[in-house]
């Protein structure tokens, strides 16, 4: 009992987060219940993206009945390569990453193949509400399948990484870079085992892992390790990040971005309850950062101030940038 007291006190002075103050203080606090269907909606969340000139995969097309599951190959057209989405899905559940055709069939990239009546009973299993949140009726969207830049090829196994960024009232606090492993069957989700590695916000630059709960240095699949490694045009995914909070009115948001090497960076997803693994990753807690922010727009609210996307960044670097490199 000594022990876990003990603990809890090193995690509380250290500002780690729980679920049960994550969502007291920032996602109840901050998060409109009648916003929510903008972030739980991909579909929503998507043309809202485009409305704002934000960038985001393409939406080849959107099946809503059983009927419409007779255009998917009109939707598709000749394309060799797309995705296959629950509108409403969680947690990667549902998602079909087709990456070309082979004789009549298709081929995920883990090189599995897939025939047209696996894909329309796949469509038909999304629309039936079977990875839906709350099991409700949803729909199958179509997109753009994401090809990852060059520079994940050593640190990444498959599968598509991607940037987490949590960002409070438009401020980001923290951010993690997450890798699909052979575990994961090469998915960028932790709790399938794929590994989280915490970001400089200032500079882009990643530094240690966290794989199953431990940290690690190097990718387990590729021996590659996976700090010290310097995310291209880092400020674009920032500003990108930050400028979510008009984008979607929520207060405490995840903003999931991706790196096309063609398209540069894109917006995924955004989440409304996102995770506190990425305290791991980054061996800090939020609550002081989230709590610097607070005092930051109290402050500006005193003087009737208000900061556009550019200038949180530039705070939020200033403050929670420039990591010290902690010896392994």
């Amino acid at each position: 009992m000594i022990g876990l007291i003990k603990t809890w006190r090193e995690l509380h002075a250290k500002g780690i987060m729980g679920i049960n103050r994550r969502n007291a203080d920032y996602v109840l606090k901050y998060n409109k219940r009648s916003l929510y269907p903008i972030v739980d909606d991909k579909i929503i969340t998507k043309l809202r993206a485009i409305e704002a000139g934000i960038h985001v995969p393409e939406m080849y097309g959107i099946i809503e009945t059983e009927k419409q599951i007779e255009k998917f190959d009109e939707i598709i057209g000749d394309r060799n390569d797309f995705v296959i989405k629950p509108a409403q899905g969680a947690g990667g559940d549902g998602i079909l990453v087709i990456a070309d055709r082979f004789e009549g069939n298709f081929k995920t990239v883990s090189g599995k193949i897939v025939t047209h009546d696996e894909i329309e009973y796949q469509l038909s299993s999304i629309l039936t509400g079977l990875y839906s949140l709350g099991g409700h009726r949803d729909r199958a969207l179509i997109e753009y399948r994401v090809t990852p830049d060059q520079i994940f090829k050593s640190i990444s196994y498959e599968g598509v990484p991607d940037i987490r960024i949590i960002v409070l009232m438009g401020y980001p606090v923290m951010a993690m870079l997450r890798l699909p492993t052979r575990q994961s069957s090469g998915k960028a989700n932790l709790h399938q085992g794929a590994i989280g590695v915490g970001v400089d916000l200032a500079t882009g630059l990643t530094l240690r892992g966290t794989w199953l709960n431990r940290k690690i240095s190097k990718h387990p699949d590729t021996a590659n390790a996976v700090d010290g490694v310097q995310l291209p045009d880092w400020d674009g995914f920032m500003k990108l990040a930050a400028g979510c909070y008009e984008l979607c009115g929520l207060g405490y948001i995840g903003v999931d971005m991706v790196l096309d090497q063609d398209k540069g960076p894109m917006i995924l997803e955004l989440n409304a309850r996102p995770g506190l693994s990425i305290q791991i990753a980054n061996d800090s807690g939020l609550f002081h950062r989230c709590h610097a922010v607070e005092h930051r727009i109290a402050d500006l609210q005193k003087k009737g101030i208000l900061e556009s996307p550019e200038e949180r960044v530039k705070f939020a670097q200033e403050l929670f940038g420039h990591v010290p490199k902690i010896s392994a």
